[in-house]
């Protein structure tokens, strides 16, 4: 097999009967690696929306166990991507995303604005930073996928293109993104988090490279001071170098799933889909935290 001759693969499918197929071979064949850091970029990126930032920092889950959320966070979406919708274990994994998610008042639009970035980042950052650019076919495939995974989640109003996604995320951080101070903790988690996956001696340099990473609009949403222009040409050129070894590598031939990932380390002994994730507290109903505003319906 050539470099290339797994996107003809990918192009001979139908993106919207067999999105799961093509979904997964792009994630876990075409650019694992990428994919990985594009969904921490995703999910990094909805902390800048102040009610998911905040509701983040009252939970205490990114601040004071940052490590296993990240895991929890990783096994279930990979659980899902791995097994299939209609899988046992896929089932499984989406029932507990829903019973977390329904134990906190979150409005149906931050988790339509989730739901995009999911879909774009992937695409913004492997044209940045892999080894060949998504092809349409996989841009139709991810849009159908998370679609799908919209639905089990009950979200309303799921866009339909990958386009709609793009225009709904743009729109959404245009309007919402601004700083708030727990949503500023939880970023700062996040950073010690991902230099904590190093040697402790290179974490200023760790976190210093992950901000170089950020656009204008996240740096301005947590008050981050701008990076120096000559780190941010220096991480991102580095990162463009890598797609071109990459490039030259024989294709990969197994599936890398986020479950052999180094930076998930709280199960080293394994994992139960059910017992991942959080539960709510022992005879509260709803959300454990105190919030100003209701979701409407509720």
């Amino acid at each position: 097999m050539t470099r290339f001759d797994r996107l003809k693969e990918i192009q001979r499918l139908d993106p919207d009967r067999d999105f799961l197929t093509v979904y997964r071979m792009s994630a876990t064949l075409e650019f694992p690696w990428d994919h990985a850091r594009a969904l921490e970029l995703a999910l990094y990126r909805t902390y800048a929306v102040p009610g998911i930032g905040r509701l983040l920092a009252e939970t205490a889950e990114l601040t004071d166990r940052p490590q296993k959320r990240y895991d929890d966070t990783a096994l279930l979406l990979d659980t899902v991507l791995e097994h299939g919708f209609d899988s046992v274990g896929g089932r499984t994994a989406v029932r507990r995303i829903n019973q977390m998610h329904r134990s906190y008042d979150i409005s149906d639009d931050d988790m339509r604005y989730v739901l995009c970035t999911f879909v774009v980042m992937p695409k913004r950052w492997i044209d940045a930073y892999g080894w060949r650019r998504l092809s349409d076919h996989e841009l139709r495939a991810s849009a159908r996928y998370y679609q799908t995974l919209g639905k089990h989640m009950g979200i309303k109003e799921i866009p339909d293109s990958y386009e709609e996604f793009e225009r709904c995320l743009d729109a959404y951080e245009a309007a919402h993104f601004g700083f708030d101070e727990g949503a500023r903790r939880v970023s700062d988690a996040t950073l010690d988090l991902m230099a904590s996956w190093y040697p402790k001696p290179l974490a200023p340099v760790l976190r210093t490279a992950s901000i170089a990473l950020l656009d204008d609009a996240l740096l301005r949403a947590f008050r981050y001071a701008p990076p120096a222009p000559a780190a941010r040409a220096l991480v991102r050129g580095a990162l463009r170098l890598r797609a071109r070894a990459v490039r030259l590598l024989p294709p990969r031939s197994v599936p890398h799933y986020a479950r052999q990932n180094p930076e998930v380390k709280g199960y080293p002994q394994g994992y139960r889909v059910p017992e991942l994730g959080t539960f709510p507290t022992p005879g509260v109903r709803g959300c454990p935290v105190r919030h100003l505003k209701v979701t409407e319906g509720e």
